[in-house]
C-alpha cells in the first residue's frame, strides 16, 4: 500500500485529495495544523517547523497561504513565511521522496501573450503577494526536481473562496464586473485532486490543470449565483474605473494592516482580462479532466449550496497549513 503524505490536508484542495487518496486505496497521513478528514494526523506549522515525513512514499503539498493582503502586513509576512519558508522546510524533510507541488496560474506574468497559456509563459512579474509567493516557492521545488501543478481559481464543495466572494459582492440583485465579457479557464477540485494523486510519476516540471474547456465569464457567475438562489444582473464597469476603486480600497487597507481590502487591482485584473490555460502537458501524461462546472452547480440541490466533505480552515486565510 502506497503512503501519501498530504500537507495542508485541513484546508479545501488539501481535503478533497486526501480523501481521493484514501478512496483509491492508499494510506493518507495529512500534515497540518488540524486533522484531515481520513488517515493518521501528523502535526506540523508551516510557518516555522519541518515536517515529520517519515513513513511517505509520496508527498503532495497543497498547504499554503493564501488571499490578497496589502504589503507590508502581518499577512504578507505570513504568507511569505508559508509559501516560500515553509517550502524549503518541506522539500528538506522529503529527502528525495516525490514531491507534487500546488502551485498557481497567479505564477504567470501579466499582459499580452498567446491564448491559451501553456507552461512556457513567462513567470514574473506578479502585482500581488500570494501569485509572488507562490512563484518563490514553486522555483524552489522546480529546482529540487519535483512536479508543480498549476490550476486557475480552484472551486466545488467546501470552497471559502471563490463562491462566497462572489455572493458577497451582488449588491439588490446586481454584480459589477470590470470590462466585457471574457473566456477563462477554471479548475474543479476533483480534477485538480485527480491531477495530485497521478502526477508523482510524471517527468519533473510545471504543468496546467483546468477543466476540459474554457467558459464564459459573466454567464458562468449568473449560472453560479443562480445555484445558490440568487438572481443577479451582470453590470459592466469600466476597467479603468473598477482598478481605480482597487487602488482606492487598497490604500484604505494600509491603515488597517489586519484587514483584506475588499477589492484590490489584482482582484480586477483577474476579471478582466481572460486567461485560458493550455493543458496539453499534462494531457500527454494520460491525465483527463472529466469534471466541469456542470456538474458541481447540478450538485447543489437548488440553491442549498454544497455538502462540504470537510471544513475549511477558519477564516479561510490559511488553508490547510
Amino acid at each position: 500500500m502506497t503512503t501519501i503524505a498530504v500537507t495542508g490536508a485541513s484546508g479545501f484542495c488539501g481535503s478533497h485529495v486526501a480523501a481521493t487518496a484514501a478512496a483509491r486505496g492508499a494510506d493518507v497521513l495529512c500534515v497540518g495544523r488540524r486533522p484531515g478528514p481520513v488517515g493518521r494526523h501528523v502535526p506540523w506549522d508551516a510557518e516555522t517547523a519541518v515536517p515529520d515525513l517519515a513513513g511517505a512514499d509520496v508527498v503532495v503539498h497543497c498547504a499554503a497561504a493564501v488571499g490578497d493582503p496589502v504589503p507590508g502586513s502581518p499577512a504578507e509576512r505570513t504568507m511569505r513565511a508559508v509559501n516560500v519558508d515553509g517550502t524549503a522546510r518541506l522539500l528538506r524533510a522529503a529527502a528525495g521522496r516525490p514531491v507534487v507541488w500546488v502551485s498557481s496560474a497567479s505564477v504567470y506574468a501579466p499582459g499580452a501573450g498567446r491564448s491559451p497559456i501553456g507552461e512556457d509563459h513567462p513567470v514574473g512579474g506578479q502585482p500581488n503577494a500570494y501569485g509572488r509567493t507562490k512563484a518563490a516557492g514553486e522555483a524552489l521545488a522546480l529546482a529540487a526536481g519535483a512536479v508543480v501543478l498549476r490550476p486557475r481559481a480552484v472551486y466545488g464543495p467546501g470552497d471559502p473562496h471563490l463562491v462566497p466572494r462572489l455572493l458577497a459582492r451582488v449588491r439588490r440583485g446586481v454584480l459589477p464586473l470590470p470590462g466585457a465579457d471574457v473566456e477563462l479557464s477554471l479548475t474543479a477540485v476533483e480534477n485538480l485532486a485527480d491531477a495530485c494523486l497521478t502526477a508523482a510519476g510524471w517527468p519533473p516540471g510545471a504543468y496546467n490543470i483546468a477543466d476540459p474547456r474554457p467558459y464564459r465569464r459573466d454567464e458562468t457567475l449568473r449560472s453560479v449565483a443562480r445555484a445558490h438562489g440568487v438572481a443577479v444582473r451582470v453590470l459592466h464597469l469600466p476597467v479603468r474605473l473598477a482598478a481605480a476603486a482597487g487602488a482606492v480600497a487598497e490604500a484604505v487597507a494600509r491603515s488597517r494592516p489586519d484587514t483584506e481590502p475588499a477589492l484590490t487591482r489584482y482582484a480586477v485584473r483577474q476579471l478582466a482580462h481572460g486567461v485560458v490555460l493550455d493543458v496539453g502537458r499534462a494531457q500527454e501524461q494520460g491525465w483527463t479532466a472529466r469534471r466541469c462546472l456542470t456538474d458541481y452547480l447540478g450538485g447543489l440541490g437548488g440553491g442549498g449550496g454544497a455538502s462540504r466533505p470537510w471544513p475549511p480552515a477558519p477564516g479561510g486565510r490559511r488553508t490547510g497549513t
